[in-house]
């Protein structure tokens, strides 16, 4: 299913939502200007590297500049290809101005930074002796989009749905549609306990529990942070 921009109208406008894809429209470029062997070594240093993060907790020193916590911050900027990027920054595009709306900008920044930060941890949590950089926006936006189900479950969705050659478009209610995502990707994460060599992080693959564990920190902070707060929103903090 592919998701198409058609939601509820915004008051405001999202600049923080146009600010973020912006910001990693850029790196993508920067990254997609390096050699290979500097590519690698870029994210190798800007990327979350689970076994770094793991001494790095306990205290045991890496040698990276990048100090490994901070990774947690910088990975959500990284993107492995042109279609990683296109499908993460249509869905931030998709729902993250109305989750701004709700929040105001410097909320909706705290609240995005924070989910791609639990995202990673939930994932490192599940692989911490891995030695392969994960990296992308898919579990800051996975919180978005775990916020989103809350404040508008019944808000249409305009969905592509590909039939062979044919894709129809059809109006699924978010809470069908991204309650669907949330179970793919938490039964995926499941498999991926298991088929560690086939699927998942550890093939170098997708990070599906950062994926699940974003959506459910999501649908947590949201919430906290005025999700559903009338009187705090004409102040756009």
């Amino acid at each position: 299913m592919v998701p198409i921009r058609d939601n509820n109208p915004t008051t405001i406008t999202p600049i923080v939502t146009y600010g973020l894809i912006a910001a990693n429209i850029l790196v993508f470029l920067y990254e997609a200007n390096l050699p290979p062997q500097s590519l690698n070594g870029f994210f190798h240093l800007a990327a979350v590297v689970p076994r770094e993060l793991t001494a790095s907790f306990a205290g045991i020193p890496v040698n990276q500049p990048v100090p490994e916590w901070a990774t947690l911050i910088t990975s959500q900027f990284l993107h492995g290809g042109l279609l990683h990027l296109g499908g993460n920054m249509l869905f931030l595009w998709i729902f993250g101005n109305n989750v701004e709306d709700r929040l105001g900008h410097v909320r909706f920044l705290i609240f995005y930074l924070a989910c791609g930060v639990l995202a990673g941890l939930t994932q490192w949590f599940f692989s911490q002796d891995s030695l392969i950089p994960s990296l992308g926006a898919s579990g800051a936006i996975a919180g978005v989009m775990g916020a989103y189900i809350l404040r508008f479950p019944r808000a249409e969705v305009l969905t592509l749905i590909p039939l062979g050659f044919y894709f129809p478009a059809v109006r699924l209610p978010a809470f069908y549609f991204l309650g669907f995502w949330f179970v793919q990707q938490a039964a995926y994460g499941v498999a991926s306990l298991e088929a560690r060599t086939n699927i998942g992080m550890e093939s170098g693959g997708i990070a599906y529990w950062a994926h699940a564990g974003g959506f459910v920190f999501g649908a947590i902070l949201g919430p906290l942070l005025g999700l559903f707060s009338e009187e705090s929103k004409p102040n756009y903090l």
